[in-house]
Protein backbone atom coordinates (compact mmCIF):
# COMPACT_ATOMS: atom_id res chain seq x y z
CA UNK A 1 0.00 0.00 0.00
CA UNK A 2 1.53 3.12 -0.85
CA UNK A 3 1.88 5.89 1.74
CA UNK A 4 0.42 9.36 1.53
CA UNK A 5 3.72 11.12 0.19
CA UNK A 6 3.46 8.48 -2.31
CA UNK A 7 0.10 9.81 -3.51
CA UNK A 8 0.88 13.24 -3.29
CA UNK A 9 4.41 13.04 -6.01
CA UNK A 10 1.81 10.75 -8.21
CA UNK A 11 -0.89 13.94 -7.96
CA UNK A 12 1.94 16.40 -8.70
CA UNK A 13 2.92 13.85 -11.93
CA UNK A 14 -0.57 13.66 -13.26
CA UNK A 15 -0.77 17.89 -12.83
CA UNK A 16 2.36 18.11 -14.85
CA UNK A 17 1.05 15.64 -17.16
CA UNK A 18 -2.03 17.55 -17.60
CA UNK A 19 -0.32 20.32 -18.36
CA UNK A 20 1.90 19.35 -20.87
CA UNK A 21 -1.02 18.36 -22.81
CA UNK A 22 -2.14 22.00 -22.70
CA UNK A 23 1.17 23.47 -24.07
CA UNK A 24 1.09 21.15 -26.33
CA UNK A 25 -2.32 21.93 -27.51
CA UNK A 26 -1.54 25.11 -27.47
CA UNK A 27 0.98 25.57 -29.03
CA UNK A 28 -0.37 23.59 -32.22
CA UNK A 29 -2.16 26.87 -33.14
CA UNK A 30 0.66 28.49 -33.75
CA UNK A 31 4.53 28.54 -35.10
CA UNK A 32 4.98 27.68 -38.88
CA UNK A 33 4.43 23.93 -39.75
CA UNK A 34 8.54 22.97 -39.29
CA UNK A 35 8.55 24.95 -36.29
CA UNK A 36 5.71 23.28 -34.72
CA UNK A 37 6.74 19.81 -35.26
CA UNK A 38 9.93 20.01 -33.88
CA UNK A 39 8.39 21.46 -30.54
CA UNK A 40 6.24 18.74 -30.61
CA UNK A 41 8.65 16.29 -30.24
CA UNK A 42 10.40 18.15 -28.02
CA UNK A 43 7.44 18.08 -25.95
CA UNK A 44 6.83 14.38 -26.38
CA UNK A 45 10.52 13.54 -25.50
CA UNK A 46 9.86 15.93 -22.12
CA UNK A 47 6.45 14.11 -21.09
CA UNK A 48 9.36 10.42 -21.07
CA UNK A 49 11.55 12.00 -18.80
CA UNK A 50 10.71 11.09 -15.16
CA UNK A 51 9.98 14.53 -12.96
CA UNK A 52 12.27 15.14 -9.91
CA UNK A 53 10.34 15.05 -6.91
CA UNK A 54 11.44 17.61 -4.09
CA UNK A 55 12.95 15.26 -1.91
CA UNK A 56 15.60 13.96 -5.32
CA UNK A 57 16.57 17.82 -5.89
CA UNK A 58 17.52 18.29 -2.99
CA UNK A 59 19.49 15.30 -2.89
CA UNK A 60 20.91 16.17 -6.86
CA UNK A 61 22.25 19.60 -5.17
CA UNK A 62 24.13 18.06 -2.93
CA UNK A 63 25.76 15.39 -5.22
CA UNK A 64 26.36 18.74 -7.58
CA UNK A 65 28.16 20.38 -5.12
CA UNK A 66 30.44 17.26 -3.84
CA UNK A 67 31.14 16.69 -7.83
CA UNK A 68 28.93 13.94 -8.19
CA UNK A 69 28.81 12.70 -12.35
CA UNK A 70 25.28 12.78 -14.02
CA UNK A 71 23.66 14.65 -10.80
CA UNK A 72 23.42 17.87 -13.01
CA UNK A 73 22.19 16.90 -16.10
CA UNK A 74 19.58 15.05 -13.95
CA UNK A 75 18.73 17.56 -12.41
CA UNK A 76 17.59 19.87 -15.72
CA UNK A 77 16.47 17.25 -17.26
CA UNK A 78 14.00 15.91 -14.11
CA UNK A 79 12.75 20.04 -13.98
CA UNK A 80 12.24 20.31 -17.70
CA UNK A 81 8.54 19.48 -17.68
CA UNK A 82 7.83 21.91 -14.41
CA UNK A 83 9.27 24.73 -16.24
CA UNK A 84 7.39 24.18 -19.50
CA UNK A 85 4.35 24.22 -17.07
CA UNK A 86 5.20 27.67 -16.06
CA UNK A 87 6.08 28.23 -19.87
CA UNK A 88 2.23 27.74 -20.58
CA UNK A 89 1.21 30.90 -18.58
CA UNK A 90 3.17 33.14 -21.08
CA UNK A 91 2.24 31.70 -24.12
CA UNK A 92 -0.01 33.96 -26.84
CA UNK A 93 1.74 37.55 -25.25
CA UNK A 94 3.61 38.80 -27.91
CA UNK A 95 6.89 36.29 -27.38
CA UNK A 96 6.88 33.03 -29.69
CA UNK A 97 6.90 29.68 -27.66
CA UNK A 98 10.40 28.47 -28.58
CA UNK A 99 11.62 31.48 -26.99
CA UNK A 100 9.68 30.90 -23.86
CA UNK A 101 11.51 27.76 -23.71
CA UNK A 102 14.67 28.49 -24.32
CA UNK A 103 14.93 31.55 -21.77
CA UNK A 104 13.16 28.77 -19.04
CA UNK A 105 15.74 26.43 -20.03
CA UNK A 106 18.26 28.50 -19.00
CA UNK A 107 17.28 29.65 -15.99
CA UNK A 108 16.83 25.97 -15.10
CA UNK A 109 20.62 25.42 -15.96
CA UNK A 110 21.74 28.53 -14.63
CA UNK A 111 19.92 27.45 -11.08
CA UNK A 112 21.54 24.21 -11.31
CA UNK A 113 24.91 25.66 -11.18
CA UNK A 114 24.28 28.22 -8.59
CA UNK A 115 23.97 25.76 -5.46
CA UNK A 116 22.01 26.84 -3.06
CA UNK A 117 19.73 25.99 0.32
CA UNK A 118 15.75 25.86 0.06
CA UNK A 119 13.51 24.54 -2.21
CA UNK A 120 14.22 24.30 -5.67
CA UNK A 121 10.67 24.08 -7.18
CA UNK A 122 9.64 27.54 -5.87
CA UNK A 123 13.27 29.20 -6.71
CA UNK A 124 12.78 27.40 -9.87
CA UNK A 125 8.73 29.04 -10.36
CA UNK A 126 10.13 32.45 -9.33
CA UNK A 127 13.02 32.74 -11.72
CA UNK A 128 11.41 31.24 -14.81
CA UNK A 129 8.12 33.33 -14.44
CA UNK A 130 10.40 36.77 -13.26
CA UNK A 131 12.48 36.22 -16.72
CA UNK A 132 9.37 35.55 -18.74
CA UNK A 133 7.94 38.20 -17.65
CA UNK A 134 10.94 40.62 -18.60
CA UNK A 135 11.34 39.22 -22.13
CA UNK A 136 7.73 39.73 -22.78
CA UNK A 137 8.27 43.49 -21.49
CA UNK A 138 11.32 43.49 -23.24
CA UNK A 139 9.51 42.60 -26.83
CA UNK A 140 6.58 45.21 -25.45
CA UNK A 141 9.74 47.65 -25.68
CA UNK A 142 11.01 46.91 -28.89
CA UNK A 143 7.68 46.82 -30.74
CA UNK A 144 6.96 50.01 -28.87
CA UNK A 145 10.78 51.97 -30.72
CA UNK A 146 9.75 50.22 -34.01
CA UNK A 147 5.94 51.91 -34.24
CA UNK A 148 7.64 55.40 -32.81
CA UNK A 149 10.44 55.38 -35.76
CA UNK A 150 7.72 53.95 -38.41
CA UNK A 151 5.36 57.13 -37.69
CA UNK A 152 8.62 59.16 -37.58
CA UNK A 153 8.95 58.02 -41.40
CA UNK A 154 5.70 58.69 -42.40
CA UNK A 155 6.24 62.05 -40.81
CA UNK A 156 9.28 62.67 -42.60
CA UNK A 157 7.87 61.31 -45.92
CA UNK A 158 4.59 63.48 -45.64
CA UNK A 159 6.73 67.07 -44.70
CA UNK A 160 9.36 66.21 -47.60
CA UNK A 161 6.66 65.95 -49.99
CA UNK A 162 5.24 69.27 -49.05
CA UNK A 163 8.34 70.81 -49.11
CA UNK A 164 9.29 69.68 -52.66
CA UNK A 165 5.74 70.93 -53.74
CA UNK A 166 6.22 74.36 -51.79
CA UNK A 167 9.93 74.66 -53.03
CA UNK A 168 10.27 73.59 -56.04
CA UNK A 169 13.05 71.35 -55.10
CA UNK A 170 13.73 68.73 -52.62
CA UNK A 171 14.54 70.06 -49.57
CA UNK A 172 17.84 70.02 -48.05
CA UNK A 173 18.35 67.97 -44.52
CA UNK A 174 18.89 71.43 -42.56
CA UNK A 175 15.37 72.14 -44.04
CA UNK A 176 13.95 68.90 -43.20
CA UNK A 177 15.06 69.18 -39.17
CA UNK A 178 14.27 72.69 -38.97
CA UNK A 179 10.65 71.92 -40.53
CA UNK A 180 10.39 68.67 -38.23
CA UNK A 181 11.58 70.12 -34.98
CA UNK A 182 14.59 67.73 -34.93
CA UNK A 183 18.40 67.59 -35.28
CA UNK A 184 19.89 66.86 -38.51
CA UNK A 185 21.53 63.60 -37.09
CA UNK A 186 17.72 62.39 -35.82
CA UNK A 187 16.88 62.79 -39.63
CA UNK A 188 18.95 61.04 -40.83
CA UNK A 189 18.58 57.99 -39.01
CA UNK A 190 15.32 58.29 -39.96
CA UNK A 191 16.35 58.07 -43.77
CA UNK A 192 18.75 55.32 -43.32
CA UNK A 193 15.71 53.42 -41.77
CA UNK A 194 13.63 54.21 -44.76
CA UNK A 195 16.47 53.36 -47.31
CA UNK A 196 17.41 50.18 -45.26
CA UNK A 197 13.59 49.16 -45.46
CA UNK A 198 13.05 50.06 -49.12
CA UNK A 199 16.45 47.71 -50.04
CA UNK A 200 14.81 44.99 -48.00
CA UNK A 201 11.58 45.33 -50.15
CA UNK A 202 13.78 45.60 -53.47
CA UNK A 203 15.43 42.36 -52.21
CA UNK A 204 11.69 40.36 -51.25
CA UNK A 205 10.31 40.99 -54.66
CA UNK A 206 13.87 40.22 -56.65
CA UNK A 207 13.64 37.15 -54.93
CA UNK A 208 10.17 36.43 -55.26
CA UNK A 209 10.65 37.18 -59.31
Amino acid sequence: MGSKFDDMNLDAEMMENDALDQATDEFDSEGDLQTEDIYKVYMEEIAAIPPCTEAENAELLGKIKAGAAGARERLIEGNLRRALMYVQDYINRGVPMADLIQEASMELMMLADEGFEGSFEKLLESRIRVRLEEVINEQKSEIGVEEEMLARVNVLQEVSKRMAEELGREATLHELAERMKMTEDDVREIMKVTMDALSLSEANRALQS
